[in-house]
């Protein structure tokens, strides 16, 4: 029992590592599961959350602080993961904005935003 206690306290402290992959596998579902093309846009933006979450899980350090030269910190927190994510996230709000656009053109010429309606009907054209 105590064994099943441990391992239920170390899943339970990496919590951040299961909401990461429980967001990476449901964005990924998304994208393949649906045909609605504004779906597949939200099940794109999870994935990319799920790798901001990861890559800031990983860049944060207990007890650090900001890097700022004091003689009272002695741990500090690495800048460069928080300052990747930033632009990170600046890139995909402009893809998705993008891929939103792309959308609506798409809805004005085929009058549609299912992909299976809008290969039957490039396969019906001559």
């Amino acid at each position: 029992m105590t064994e099943l206690v441990k391992l239920g306290g170390d899943l339970a402290s990496h919590y951040n590592q299961w909401i990461t992959v429980f967001l990476m596998v449901s964005g990924l579902y998304i994208v393949i599961a649906r045909g609605n093309m504004v779906k597949k846009l939200v099940g794109l933006s999870l994935f990319q959350t799920s790798v901001y979450l990861l890559y800031l899980s990983a860049g944060k350090i207990l007890g650090g602080t900001a890097p700022i030269i004091d003689p009272a910190f002695t741990v500090y927190s690495h800048p460069l993961p928080h300052v990747l994510i930033l632009t990170a996230i600046v890139v995909g709000v402009a893809t998705l904005a993008v891929g939103l656009a792309l959308v609506v053109r798409i809805n004005e010429a085929y009058g549609t935003i299912e992909e299976d309606d809008i290969f039957e009907q490039d396969d019906n054209r001559p």
